[in-house]
């Protein structure tokens, strides 16, 4: 029988479907696994809790000995700080007008605060927001290594760095997110090099403006294991703690590091060959396609091949699968961040099944 379902087996009668179910003996696995790793190679690891949006897990972190963490909105910054993390990335060009303006004031207030920046105007922003204490907020420069989403150009991080400089802002370094390396299991080392050439190049950049680069930051967990350079001095994986179906396609994780699913339960069977779970795009996303699936049945090769908003359709493989009404079984995301966002609490449990405990999703809906 898979592990998945062995420790669901044990719980079935504890929880309600669908649930997110968390084994703790693999997170903290896959925590140490990261951490080792960044230390064998003098690199800081500064995990991106936009993937599990709590804060215990955030705590587990910290305690392998990651520096700080990383979120992706004030929100997500803000519930941490409370919690009492006190050294913050918020990876994203944010636009501080509004409520944000003082948000950002707070937050430097309460925590060594790094917010990224790729445009002139994003610069002015942030120190206007500052008013008179814009050297309470550090920077790092966003360029762009290929994936084609946020990030300047490579070469324009040192004109970038002098606008945050001129304004009163502190310049640190630099980002990068090499996203292309979820294209395949052959784009991951080919982005990991693209990442150190942009990295490479802004660095450069800095420098011939007399900034120095305190901070290099590489992102993504598909290419963390290619993201040795000596140019690079932290790292910012989020799914590495969960892992999913995705990494374990791109071969950056292996099904035996999975340590999150959801619960579900087969509702009906009327349509020959198929069956319906509870488990729908409100727990799982629309993360996935036909040919792929949209979430697979751990231990099988049935997958979704379509979901409603609150119905998994499995069509049933050939082979001994067939799972009568009433079943429960592991339903395995696609892509893990999604699946924590419908959910107020996560079931950690271990992979026997015989813990239980809840813990409160606490970043969740906090999206601006």
């Amino acid at each position: 029988m898979n592990r998945l379902q062995r420790a669901l087996d044990a719980l079935v009668e504890r929880i309600d479907t669908p649930a997110p179910i968390v084994l703790v003996d693999v997170m903290q696995g896959n925590i140490d696994r990261v951490q080792g790793f960044a230390d064998q190679r003098n690199l800081k690891v500064r995990p991106h809790v936009k993937t599990h949006k709590c804060v215990e897990i955030g705590r587990r972190q910290i305690e392998a000995g990651a520096v700080g963490i990383t979120a992706g909105n004030v929100g997500e910054a803000e519930v941490f700080a409370a919690a009492g993390f006190d050294d913050i990335f918020l990876a994203y060009p944010i636009w501080a007008a509004g409520t944000k303006r003082a948000r950002i004031r707070r937050l430097a207030e309460s925590a060594r605060l790094r917010v990224g920046v790729d445009t002139v105007a994003g610069i002015e922003a942030l120190a206007d927001a500052m008013g008179d204490e814009p050297d309470r907020l550090q920077v790092v420069i966003e360029v762009d290594c290929g994936a084609r989403r946020s990030g300047a150009p490579p070469e324009a991080a040192g004109d970038l760095a002098l606008a945050a400089r001129k304004r009163g802002l502190v310049p640190v370094g630099v980002f990068t997110y090499p996203g292309h390396g979820g294209a395949g299991r052959d784009a991951r080392h080919r982005a990991a090099q693209d990442q150190e050439a942009a990295l490479t190049t802004a660095v450069r950049s800095l420098e011939g403006v007399g900034v120095t680069a305190e901070v290099v930051s590489a992102g993504s967990t598909p290419t963390l294991e290619f993201s040795t350079s000596g140019v690079i001095t932290e790292i910012r994986p989020g799914e590495y703690v969960f892992g999913d179906l995705n990494n374990v396609r791109l071969g950056s994780c292996t099904e035996d590091q999975i340590a999150l699913f959801v619960a579900g339960t087969v509702v009906s069977d009327w349509v020959p060959g198929q069956v319906i779970v509870d488990v729908g795009n409100k727990a799982l996303s629309k993360e996935g396609s036909p040919e792929i699936g949209y979430g697979g049945i751990a231990g099988t090769k049935a997958v979704l091949s379509k979901v409603n908003e609150y119905h998994g359709f499995v069509p049933l493989p050939d082979g001994e699968f067939r799972p009568s009404v009433g079943s429960v079984v592991p339903v395995v995301p696609n892509h893990v961040c999604p699946v924590v966002l419908g959910f107020e609490e996560l079931i950690v449990t271990d992979s026997t099944g015989t813990s239980l405990q809840r813990w409160p999703v606490d970043a969740r809906g906090f999206l601006n």
